[in-house]
């Protein structure tokens, strides 16, 4: 992209806010100032890459990380996933994700490339900031972190099983963030790959207009390199490791007419999406290859398109094409709309943009924590501004002053020092206390940026140390609930039990590993719990009053409204409401606080099955209050009193987290395992069936998943694999309700049946 257009994209960002703060009355105008880019700035943003390298578990993340750190010469060696080396990829630096073959944190990295152009064909060095992140659906916060702060990804899919329930997750979790990608066909030399049903599955179940960019020459163990339709060259990789990339203007033959037909289907696509490709293609005019290339570019910035490479990370096949690809098509930072709410203006007032100026005002974002030899590390996307060595920076939420006494870039789990970091870079800074997601800014503005989407946690274990508790158990809870979100540690009031939450099985079970590795202390686990909820189904009015008489004054106060079911809003989520319709005065406005302090702390406990209640709105219409003795302790139990009295009047039911299941395994135990899910209440929603093995989507309940890996590895001979994800909460069978309601009232005391 030339200096001269990210002018203008510059100029239209600040147009646009000119336009937001016209619309303003005068005395609400903040000062606005314009801080240009400048020539340097312009120059380095336009070889500065960061992007992200998502999939679904075990498509070859880490192992096509690895390779583009060693074709970009930051590693010296390739060493595999799961090698018989016993080193391991490098962006798997934690001992338990050598063991396992999985990437458990997602791991940042940068490294330098010599991309080809190929609009011009002119080679270029780019800058690449990477966030390797994991698969597995119960680390979905490190995948939901790295991409609110990444420009651009690379959605890495399988060509043999194409688009799974993973990438499905992954796909939104980029939409939320408005993410542009490029999609990578790995494992091209596996038997059954089949690019052309992948590219289909992109554009039917992701819906978004996808085509190849690259034609294989040869396929499964015959295959040799690739056609690039771009620049119109075979290109082949040899030497060893795949190091030299010889080009070719010689089509082989064998490809030839497939390689012309999929250009046009490329053509096809991308006149959909684009007007210019779409008026020449109309003209009959053949675009030339600087026109074709501007177009993708345009297409997949612009969110509309996503270009197809193909190769084989673990042959070293076409990785370094993919890599021209990040430069060519994948947007720089100054391109990425990035807003900040100004926290001195009302709520409601418009976002305002950040610039990745360096002379502007610093602001920048904390978006992962970690536990480093030297204390609390956190990684930082500066957005605009400079952050140095030594200065002083301001903490958006609590105001305080901090220093930064250390700056670095990241290698995986390496560091190296520097003095500064400019807008648009990832680099991390130790001894600020924060939380993930905080806004640190240089004093000069009251911006914040909006933190990511943390999902609810589905699935609880009771947690017990062996032996004598030490203080290094609430000391490793606390330090992974403040690095990790979706990891959630309550006291149960009445067993007394420390219970810990999370996104499922494997991810507690990953802590309390790390628990007995990292802080020395061995834990027990309790039977794993499921985070039951109920709700209510109809209205119910109440009319409630509380009175308690002791010597001195005493407590008295009447609610008086209705409760109602509530549909969670598609924005926020929030599926609970108070709402206050109090008049003249009945009820004074200083107890409405308590009031709707009490309607939540009714929410937390149900009295069918002691879980929380949700998808309830609760309706304050009238109420009495004494000169005396009302309180807001009074207002508080009246409202926790009312609700009580008529949660049975409004047919409350117990809801299930309901789970998306995906199973894959050979072709020859389809009846075994779709009788297995149907053992265990599931609903087959999807399934396809290819040459040797078939996939079947279900949705299964929970509480009747424990167990089932150890039985599918059991009617598979081992060859079956599966990944679940939550879908929603569902009512549970009446029988089920009854046994949850049975044994919730043989654990409260005598009094209370």
């Amino acid at each position: 992209m030339s200096c001269r257009r990210a002018d203008c994209v510059l100029l239209v960002l600040l147009d646009d806010h000119a336009a937001a703060v016209a619309e303003r009355p005068a005395e609400e105008l903040p000062a606005v100032e314009a801080y240009p880019l400048s020539d340097q700035d312009l120059r380095r943003l336009r070889f500065q890459r960061n992007i992200g390298v998502s999939a679904h578990i075990d498509s070859g993340k880490t192992t096509l990380t690895e390779r583009i750190l060693y074709y970009t010469g930051r590693i010296r060696e390739i060493h595999e996933v799961r090698g018989r080396d016993n080193v391991g990829a490098k962006m798997d630096s934690m001992d338990l994700e050598r063991e396992k073959g999985i990437t458990i944190q997602s791991a940042a990295t940068f490294c330098d490339w010599v991309a080809t152009m190929p609009a011009t064909g002119e080679r270029e060095e780019y800058a690449i900031n990477i966030i390797d992140t994991p698969g597995h659906v119960d680390f979905t916060i490190e995948v939901e972190r790295a991409l609110r702060v990444l420009d651009g990804a690379i959605l890495v899919l399988c060509a043999v099983s194409g688009v799974q329930s993973q990438t499905t997750t992954v796909d939104r979790q980029m939409r939320r963030y408005n993410v542009p990608r490029i999609s990578f066909i790995n494992k091209m030399d596996r038997p059954g790959a089949n690019p052309w049903r992948v590219i289909e599955q992109i554009r039917t179940k992701l819906h978004i207009p996808a085509a190849a960019v690259q034609v294989p020459i040869g396929v499964e163990d015959e295959l040799k390199g690739v056609v690039d339709l771009v620049r119109w060259k075979a290109v082949y990789n040899e030497g060893e490791k795949g190091n030299n990339l010889v080009e070719s203007d010689e089509i082989p033959a064998t490809v030839l007419e497939l390689a012309k037909a999929k250009r046009r289907e490329l053509l096809e696509q991308l006149a959909d999406v684009d007007d210019e490709i779409g008026e020449m293609l109309i003209m009959d005019e053949e675009p030339n290859t600087q026109q074709l290339a501007e177009a993708i570019r345009r297409a997949t910035v612009g969110l509309r398109f996503s270009p197809v490479f193909m190769g084989s990370a673990v042959k070293n096949m076409s990785v370094q094409p993919l890599l021209d690809g990040v430069c060519a098509y994948l947007p720089m930072p100054s391109e990425a709309d990035v807003v900040a709410h100004d926290t001195s203006l009302p709520t409601d007032a418009p976002m305002v943009p950040l610039v990745p100026a360096s002379g502007a005002p610093l602001v920048a974002l904390a978006f992962k924590l970690e536990e480093g030899r030297f204390g609390q590390l956190t990684y930082m996307r500066v957005y605009q501004g400079t952050m140095r060595k030594g200065q002083f920076i301001y903490h958006g939420r609590t105001g305080k002053k901090v220093k930064v006494p250390r700056l670095v870039r990241m290698h995986s789990n390496e560091m190296e020092d520097i003095e500064e970091i400019g807008p648009g870079e990832i680099c991390a800074i130790f001894g600020v206390d924060c939380a993930s997601g905080d806004t640190f800014t240089d004093g000069s503005t009251s911006y914040s940026m909006t933190s990511m989407f943390v999902p609810e946690p589905v699935i609880s274990l009771a947690l017990k140390p062996v032996g004598q508790e030490t203080p290094n158990f609430s000391r490793a809870l606390n330090r992974f609930q403040k690095e990790d979100p979706t990891f959630r540690v309550h006291i149960d009031k009445e067993s007394k039990e420390t219970i810990i939450s999370g996104m499922g099985e494997l991810h507690l079970e990953i802590y309390v590993e790390r628990m007995k590795r990292e802080y020395n202390v061995e834990c027990t686990t309790g039977k794993p719990r499921v985070a039951f909820r109920e709700t209510i189904t109809q209205r119910a009015d109440f009319h409630y009053t509380h009175k308690k008489q002791t010597g001195g004054a005493g407590q008295y106060a009447r609610v008086i409204g209705y409760v109602e079911p509530m549909e969670p809003d598609p924005k926020t989520g929030k599926d609970v409401a108070f709402e206050n319709f109090v008049m003249g005065g009945n009820i004074p406005s200083s107890y409405i606080p308590a009031c709707e302090k009490g309607f939540y702390e009714a929410l937390e406990k149900g009295s069918l099955s002691g879980n929380p209640v949700s998808g309830s709105r609760l309706v304050l219409q009238d109420g009495l209050a004494h000169s005396v003795d009302s309180s807001e302790l009074a207002f508080r139990l009246a409202v926790i009193g009312a609700f009580r009295e008529i949660y049975a009047k409004t047919k409350p039911v117990i809801l299930e987290p309901i789970m998306k299941v995906e199973v894959v395994a050979p072709s020859e135990f389809q009846s075994a395992v779709i009788g297995g899910l149907n053992q265990r209440r599931g609903t087959i929603t999807d399934s396809e069936v290819r040459e040797d093995e078939f996939t079947a989507i279900a949705e299964v309940a929970l509480n009747d998943m424990f167990g089932y890996s150890s039985h599918l590895r059991g009617v598979t001979q081992g060859k079956g694999e599966f990944s679940m994800e939550y879908k929603c909460h569902q009512p549970v069978l009446p029988n089920i309700q009854k046994e949850l309601e049975d044994a919730y009232k043989k654990t409260l005391p005598q009094s209370k049946k």
